[in-house]
């Protein structure tokens, strides 16, 4: 099993490793490359004040020029004709000037007889015992300028350099290990927090509290979705213990009378043909509703985990819809329900899966017989390629209208048994909506009564 490790040490480590980066760069530039950055630096500045002069060659400043071109630079500038004898001389305090020495004139000679524009060489100072740069540059009127610049020994420099960065090493370090671990802190704790906190809502405890003091913007967006989280699943929660109440009291109510008008029919009425006949018949009613509420249970687990597949087929809207409706003919008969069907066309034909677009209509009609009003109402209407089913109940609050697809959610409070169905019907309707991609939905007014309506897609 891999060893897991703690935010606080991981971003220590990262912060001390970039560290030690950083300064294992600066080691590196100081030791290999200061020195050679340094003669760069003194070769540039010869270069510029070698364009300068040319530029300002002409003017009646031109003296004024070279001496203030030397103060500010530091270097010696000789102006000597096209023989190498001297014209004038600007130096900061005769630093940088080479003596006349022959070695010093040969060179100077020779670059004025290649008749370049510009040159740079690295001489020794016999005076000093120091490195040199010379910038030479040809004016006009046949005259050239000697730009020198001295490369001072940077031993000491470099001495006092090492020195300060090994003590800018150690406050670096130990600034490190302190900022990482208070950084480390700040960012791990609201995150520790919310571990420990999610492993209580795991637990199932609704309890655990999910705020922290964070500012940082991913930690509150994570916050945002444990307590968005911790919500859906206490709504799951309670949806669940509703769920396996009311289908053990939908169980047990046609258990009971089964066993109970078993036990008539063997012992009570068993000498009583006709009793019999009337327990039987009610013993094989609460079978089928037993039966249709374990279909329902596992045609609804089924379309959640997405294992059945449509069968998709054409077929006329309408002419289902009849068919449908000539089930209920014993509620017309018995209970005196009215079936009101309104369609302005006779032929709607649509490409759905048949068998589970009729259990949509079935489960919308059985929920508007449980809900409709005293007059026994359900209306039927397919208009503009939509289907409606309105009964005139006592209708649904607004505010539990996003709820009511929830298994047994209409229920809820006062569980009671249907006349038809099971209580699953609408989320059965639901589940199978989506499947077809159908738009779907319900309008209701308290006391008025409740639609609820799907979107077809005719075929033309």
């Amino acid at each position: 099993m891999k060893k897991t490790k703690t935010l606080i040490k991981e971003i220590w480590k990262y912060f001390l490793l970039f560290s030690v980066f950083i300064l294992i760069f600066l080691w590196t530039t100081e030791v290999f490359f200061f020195d050679q950055y340094y003669r760069n630096s003194k070769i540039k500045d010869t270069k510029e004040v070698a364009n300068t002069i040319k530029i300002f060659s002409n003017k009646e400043t031109f003296k004024d020029i070279l001496n203030q071109t030397s103060i500010d630079k530091e270097v010696c500038i000789e102006i000597v004709d096209d023989g190498g004898l001297p014209i004038y001389m600007a130096s900061f305090f005769g630093k940088g000037c080479l003596p006349n020495t022959t070695s010093n004139i040969d060179f100077k000679s020779s670059f004025i007889r290649s008749n370049k524009e510009q040159e740079t060489f690295e001489i020794v100072n016999p005076r000093f015992k120091n490195d040199t740069i010379v910038q030479a540059v040809k004016l006009e009127n046949n005259t050239y300028a000697f730009i020198n610049s001295s490369i001072e020994p940077i031993e000491s420099i470099t001495y006092l350099n090492r020195n300060l960065l090994i003590v800018a090493t150690i406050i670096v370090l130990l600034l490190s290990l302190v900022t990482s671990y208070y950084v480390s802190k700040h960012i791990s704790t609201p995150i520790t927090h919310l571990s420990k906190q999610a492993k209580r809502l795991a637990k199932q405890d609704f309890e655990a509290d999910f705020e922290t003091t964070s500012s940082i913007e991913e930690i509150k967006e994570l916050e945002e979705s444990l307590n968005y989280a911790k919500g859906e699943l206490e709504k799951t929660d309670e949806l669940r213990r509703d769920l396996m109440a009311n289908v053990s009291h939908d169980l047990k109510t046609p258990l009971t009378m089964i066993k109970a008008y078993a036990e008539a029919c063997t012992e009570i009425h068993k000498n009583k043909p006709e009793k019999q006949q009337e327990d039987m018949n009610t013993i094989i009613n609460e079978t089928e509703r037993l039966t249709t509420l374990v279909n329902d249970i596992l045609t609804l687990s089924k379309m959640q985990n997405n294992i059945e597949e449509l069968e998709i087929e054409e077929f006329n809207l309408i002419e289902l819809i009849n068919q449908i409706l000539k089930t209920y003919t014993y509620l017309e008969e018995k209970e005196d329900y009215k079936f009101e069907f309104i369609h302005d066309k006779d032929e709607y034909t649509i490409k759905a899966d048949k068998k589970k677009l009729e259990q949509v209509i079935y489960n919308l009609l059985n929920n508007a017989i449980n809900y409709t009003g005293e007059d026994n109402k359900v209306t039927i209407e397919v208009n503009k390629n939509k289907v409606s089913i309105t009964d005139t109940g006592k209708g649904i609050k607004e505010e539990d209208l996003p709820y009511i697809w929830d298994k047994y959610y209409k229920n809820k409070k006062k569980h009671k048994r249907n006349l038809v169905g099971t209580g699953l019907g609408l989320s059965i309707v639901k589940q199978i909506l989506e499947a077809h991609n159908y738009k779907y939905g319900v309008n209701s007014k308290l006391d008025k009564g409740t639609t609820f309506y799907f979107e077809i897609k005719e075929e033309s």
